[in-house]
């Protein structure tokens, strides 16, 4: 678990939460937009709050979307790093990273149901998934979101609010959750202990 942790510090991150979590593993981790650093680290966590198309612009203004694209260690995304890393978002008509096929849309306000998704709600992950190694068939993690990624090939875990949407997702060396694994109490905790030992 020595090994460094570059987290993306590219202005639209939940930086101080996920710090805070990695201190309290004990983790090695730099806060970078460095593109060296980045490619060099052993692992590498994309953490995101607010607009879509805002934090685009901020990944092209620092010049890290083929960075980003072009990475080989495990790679995490969280939130809204998760939803960047699918074709295409609703939010702002945002075309994202690429690096999972697929789309992001809003939630349609339901009975019941209020917009944004804001809680604690259930989640199913994929069991036999590395990342959620020793987790139960169903675990409470917190989320905060308007948007959400639709199921696909390549969903690891899932949530329902008025359907299911993709709450967890792995493409090769990239994995991402939709949750906050860093508000989710020690099952968050274990989660990033596991992409830790990746």
């Amino acid at each position: 678990m020595n090994k460094l942790t570059a987290i993306v510090d590219y202005g639209a991150g939940n930086t101080c939460s996920v710090i805070n979590t990695l201190d309290r593993i004990g983790a090695s981790y730099v806060l970078t937009s460095d593109p060296k650093i980045l490619t060099a680290s052993d692992r590498v966590i994309l953490p995101g709050v607010g607009h879509a198309a805002a934090a685009m612009e901020q990944l092209h203004k620092s010049n890290l979307t083929e960075v980003l694209k072009a990475i080989k260690q495990p790679f995490l995304g969280i939130c809204l790093g998760m939803q960047l890393m699918f074709d295409y978002s609703e939010e702002g008509n945002t075309t994202c990273l690429g690096l999972i096929n697929g789309k992001v849309r809003r939630f349609s306000p339901a009975s019941g149901y209020k917009v944004p998704h804001m809680g604690w709600n259930d989640f199913y992950p994929d069991q036999k998934n590395a990342l959620f190694s020793g987790m139960n068939a169903t675990e409470s993690m917190y989320f905060v979101h308007s948007y959400y990624a639709e199921k696909g090939d390549f969903t690891t875990g899932i949530c329902d609010y008025g359907h299911a949407f993709t709450a967890a997702v792995q493409y090769r060396n990239f994995y991402g959750v939709q949750f906050h694994p860093e508000k989710s109490g020690d099952i968050g905790q274990k989660i990033l202990e596991n992409f830790l030992k990746m």
